[in-house]
């Protein structure tokens, strides 16, 4: 009888063993999925990772069906998966989970995704009938206010007599939800008033159509030839070169030229970006050269989509290139030749919760060695990490310091609104420079950027008579006011509380908001600025991708004018008629208590100013902190990121930080503070008898408290060259040790390596 080791798709480690039925064992191979037995009555669809003939020693249930006739997964993926497994010291289940596309881990075959649409009923496509329609719905004010946002969003507000003005684009229902903050009952009362008509579309089917066209792609000038001619030279003797080019230099040009180089040496290519809103305007960018042999794939494009794209990478006809954020890595390549990694010291390439918690640029990086394929970072910020390999010469480094067309980089006016302050001359958050330079722009028809790295509208709300502040029943945090949906909510496991009238404690109505969120500073804009296009940019108006092209495409259309966002702004989005960008409070980033926190700092403000005149002209940036002295502050105006080298690099060598140390934290949880305590303390023990002094800890974190686990954390410092798999090994025993003992049997315990 055959057998085979299976993965499933559960974050239990190794492999686990079933027979195969003769009638079934000729179908069975590496890589295809079976469904199997577990317990008592529930199924799996598990993978095959081997076939052999050693009849274990215990009895092995034998697997239900073969679900595959050809492998769903290659010899050198599955190599990677091992790879994320043991290095992140992550279950395989928790790979093979985080891998493949919901419709391949399923029994059912998955089903192509429809989703519900809005449209304007006809008899009300013209200007008259719409304004009696808006009118009678005077008194309906919900309706009517749904029924005003449905317009703007589709352009049938420029309706002129029977005719649009704007081009009128389909929205979904959703869409039209997350934007209005409405209801559906408000849309289904307008569908049965018969002014909006609801219909079902098909979504996620992959592009086919359009023509691969190289002769689209733009000539280099001579600065961006000579760095393309300079990494192809690096990538003879390396096979990971940093490319270090200044916001706006053209990199993006360079990577089409090595695109088109890789496709005529019969290669096929990744392009890892780290947040989902860039690949809109990438999209667009590699479509026009080399559609159909693009594909996408992230995570808010449908489940069916991304099944199709996996088997499309299986077929003998694959895309040639695959654009997508960090859960791209996974995908199938038969032959592949270049990973390109853009701004590559983004923090969202570093997967957080759930298992398991990789690194794309890391996984890549190994991918690529696994095909004898190069790779190419890219960024304007390099991580210490990779600048540092890049200088002791294990990456090759290319740099590009002059922006395209020769255009200046940005003036940066540092504004202190300490100053500002205790002179009254501040309205609200603006200092009266940038609130004039805005002005300014938007009445020369240019655009503005206001960058403020928090959501909400006010971070918390507090009792000025008694102090009072709201906070989350499950974790330690205080709760966030989102006006547009009058709510109280937690951040981190969603829970919402209704906002008092009065306070719960003294029965003030002195319950007055604190801090500033993306919510709040469109708000006042709006007043300041009545007659500005604005559009905000944060997690809560981008919860769909839908949400995320509309956004982006009206800014670059210029149907918008005043984007107001959190770092999803500063992440590559080129815009052509931005000439004003203001950091609203650079002491927010400065402040967290994280070593990285100036390195992240000095990222987020350098990628933020670099979106301000990128063609035509000089763009102004206006950078407000309390604390104008810092030596970062004039490292960002100055762009002296070699500086800030440096001075952290003297820093982390003599605290045993990175990229000269390796940290490995560990995590315990449990929902009995006692409990996590004690284990804690015991693990920590175990610990120190093989690292020593290696092992910081167990402290509590920021936050101690999360989903009602209370949360202990351990720092494992690692200096260089130490041996990273017995390291791990005595991990795991330690966990297993942990495990053993009956009063901690319950207790969570998980690592992060290589944390952000």
């Amino acid at each position: 009888m055959k057998y085979i080791d299976v993965i499933l798709p559960l974050p239990l480690e190794g492999l686990f063993t079933y027979a195969v039925p003769d009638t079934l064992s000729e179908s069975v191979g590496f890589g295809i999925r079976v469904l199997v037995p577990l317990g008592k009555s529930k199924t799996y669809v598990a993978l095959v990772a081997r076939v052999h003939n050693e009849k274990p020693d215990f009895d092995c249930k034998e697997i239900i069906n073969v679900l595959d006739a050809e492998p769903v997964l290659l010899e050198k993926q599955y190599r990677l998966w091992q790879w994320v497994a043991d290095y992140y010291m992550s279950p395989i289940g928790d790979v093979y989970k985080a891998a493949l596309p919901s419709g391949l881990k399923g029994e059912d075959a998955y089903r192509p995704k429809t989703e519900t649409y809005v449209s304007l009923a006809p008899q009300f496509r013209n200007e008259q009938a719409l304004h009696l329609m808006l009118d009678s719905l005077r008194r309906a004010t919900k309706q009517q206010s749904m029924l005003l946002d449905f317009l703007a969003l589709s352009h049938w507000d420029s309706l002129e007599g029977d005719t649009p003005a704007d081009e009128v684009t389909e929205v979904s229902r959703d869409e039209l939800l997350n934007s209005s903050h409405g209801t559906i009952q408000a849309i289904k009362a307008l569908a049965d008033k018969g002014v909006l008509q609801l219909y079902e579309q098909e979504v996620g089917r992959l592009n086919m159509t359009g023509v691969y066209d190289p002769t689209n792609i733009k000539r280099l000038n001579a600065t961006q030839q000579e760095a393309y001619n300079s990494i192809l030279f690096q990538m003879l003797r390396k096979n990971v070169v940093l490319l270090h080019g200044v916001t706006s230099s053209g990199k993006t040009e360079i990577y089409i030229h090595l695109i088109q180089k890789a496709l005529e040496e019969k290669k096929q290519v990744l392009y890892l970006m780290p947040e989902i809103a860039l690949t809109v305007q990438m999209m667009d960018r590699l479509r026009r050269v080399f559609e159909p042999r693009l594909g996408i794939y992230h995570s808010k494009y449908s489940d069916a989509e991304r099944v199709e794209i996996w088997r499309k990478q299986l077929s003998k006809n694959p895309y040639d290139v695959i654009l997508g954020a960090r859960s791209a890595v996974f995908l199938p390549f038969q032959r592949l030749g270049l990973v390109i990694i853009d701004e590559e010291h983004e923090t969202s390439f570093k997967q957080q919760d759930p298992a398991p918690r990789y690194h794309a640029r890391s996984a890549a990086i190994v991918l690529a060695s696994m095909y004898n394929a190069k790779t190419l970072l890219g960024t304007a910020t390099p991580s210490m990490e990779s600048y540092h390999n890049a200088t002791t010469d294990k990456y090759g480094l290319v740099t590009l310091m002059t922006r395209y067309k020769d255009i200046q980089l940005p003036e940066i006016t540092v504004v202190d609104i300490k100053d500002l302050q205790r002179r009254k001359m501040m309205t609200g958050p603006y200092s009266p420079a940038l609130l004039a330079a805005v002005r300014k722009a938007l009445a020369s028809g240019e655009q503005a950027i206001i960058f403020q790295n928090r959501r909400g509208f006010t971070p918390m709300i507090e009792c000025k008579t008694c102090g009072w502040v709201p906070k989350c029943k499950n974790c330690d945090v205080s709760l966030t006011f989102h006006k547009n949906m009058n709510v109280l909510s937690c951040h981190y496991c969603g829970y919402t509380y209704r906002v008092p009238d009065v306070c719960p404690c003294c029965e003030s109505k002195e319950i007055r908001g604190v801090g500033l969120g993306t919510e709040k500073v469109e708000d006042t804009l709006m007043q300041i600025f009545p007659d500005a296009r604005v559009a905000r940019m944060d997690l809560d108006t981008t919860r769909t991708r839908a949400a995320y092209e509309r956004i982006i495409n009206d800014f670059s259309a210029r149907r918008t004018n005043l984007l107001i966002g959190t770092q999803m702004v500063t992440k590559g989005l080129d815009f052509d008629h931005v000439s004003v960008v203001g950091i609203l409070n650079a002491d927010s980033m400065l402040n967290m208590p994280d070593f990285r926190a100036y390195e992240h700092a000095f990222m987020l403000m350098a990628q933020v100013s670099g979106r301000a005149g990128r063609k035509g002209k000089r763009g102004q940036v206006f950078l407000q902190t309390k604390n104008p002295q810092l030596p970062l502050i004039r490292q960002v105006v100055e762009n002296d990121f070699e500086g800030l080298y440096r001075e952290l690099c003297e820093e982390r060598a003599a605290f045993h930080y990175p990229p000269f140390y390796r940290l490995i934290y560990l995590y315990m949880k449990h929902r009995d503070n006692a409990v996590v305590e004690s284990a804690s303390i015991y693990m920590a023990s175990v610990l120190r008898q093989w690292f020593g002094n290696r092992v910081l800890g167990p402290d509590k974190p920021a936050v101690a408290r999360v989903k009602d686990l209370h949360i202990r954390k351990m720092m494992l410092k690692l200096e260089q060259g130490i041996d990273l798999s017995a390291v791990r090994k005595y991990l795991r025993l330690a966990q297993q040790q942990i495990a053993a003992d009956k009063r901690f049997a319950t207790v969570t315990m998980f690592f992060d390596v290589d944390p952000l």
